[in-house]
């Protein structure tokens, strides 16, 4: 129980830093407001915003009751998590963030949204190939090994 506890507290902080308050800030910054309406783009950022929140919540729920960790850095699963939304890629977590900053930018028509989220994941990128990686083969090895050969890093591979 207390790793849930610790999993939606570092998702939480994490959530409201990068995917509320940094692009909160850029709408400021650029002057954007909310549409005055409601059309297709509008709608689809909402479905991307809805579809990532979902990808991003059912990746920090498999790292606690599969991992027995959280999606932190300092604080990591105690197993590696190849189940759940990571059959199909390493990084579904990132993915579904990407996914909600994006739809955030088609949602507000924000193109300082938009480049903010080239950014996170360029970030995200090299955090992973640099960090993320090595960590996981030192601390998992070929069981790792055999995940990185089987499942691609973004993208599904194609039937």
């Amino acid at each position: 129980m207390f790793v849930l506890v610790r999993a939606v507290t570092y998702a939480t902080l994490f959530i409201g830093f990068v995917l509320v308050y940094l692009p909160g800030r850029f709408l400021t910054w650029s002057g954007v407001v909310e549409p005055a309406t409601t059309g297709a783009p509008q709608v689809a950022g909402m479905i991307m915003v809805t579809i990532g929140t979902v990808i991003a919540l059912w990746c920090v729920f498999t790292f606690v009751f599969i991992g027995k960790g959280t999606p932190a850095p300092f604080d990591p699963p105690r197993k590696l998590v190849i189940r759940g939304p990571y059959r199909f890629v390493r990084n579904p977590m990132y993915i579904g963030a990407g996914m909600t900053l994006a739809g955030a930018a088609l949602y507000y028509g924000s193109l300082s949204i938009l480049i903010y989220t080239g950014l996170f994941f360029l970030i995200t990128h090299l955090f992973v190939v640099l960090y993320e990686e090595p960590t996981l083969r030192r601390t998992f090895g070929a069981e790792y090994e055999a995940y990185f050969r089987r499942v691609r890093r973004w993208l599904p591979k194609k039937s």
